[in-house]
């Protein structure tokens, strides 16, 4: 049960990235052409690995390496959101998904990134 819980969080996690990054416009992060080729490279880490909701400790192992490769210098504020979000993708795996503190972790480190990639992003 507690197994199924987290995964429908990661699930959860991964429909959030999908959907904030690389939009149509508008304000925020994502308007200039540095921020929108992080936010796609976000969508496309989020849309390669196991299946979240399979597997959501393996999904979150998956995501580490290539959120930590994105580099944006030029947006330090989204630097720190994806960072950050590497590192809840850390802690998840590192506790074995297990326990709600580490899911709150994950989602507001996806809300973060959510915040400053508005709009839909690539699909799975």
């Amino acid at each position: 049960m507690a197994r199924t819980r987290l995964g429908l969080a990661v699930l959860a996690v991964l429909a959030g990235l999908l959907a904030a990054c690389g939009g149509s416009g508008g304000s925020g992060a994502a308007s200039t052409p540095a921020a929108k080729s992080a936010c796609q490279q976000v969508g496309a880490a989020a849309a390669d690995g196991p299946d979240s909701g399979a597997d959501p400790v393996g999904y979150a192992l998956a995501q580490i390496l290539p959120l930590r490769a994105i580099k944006i210098p030029s947006d330090p504020t989204l630097q720190a959101a994806i960072d950050s979000l590497a590192s809840a993708y850390q802690t998840f795996y590192n506790h074995n998904g297990s326990g709600h503190a580490v899911t709150r972790v994950v989602d507001q480190a996806a809300k973060n990134v959510n915040a400053l990639c508005p709009g839909a992003g690539t699909g799975v």
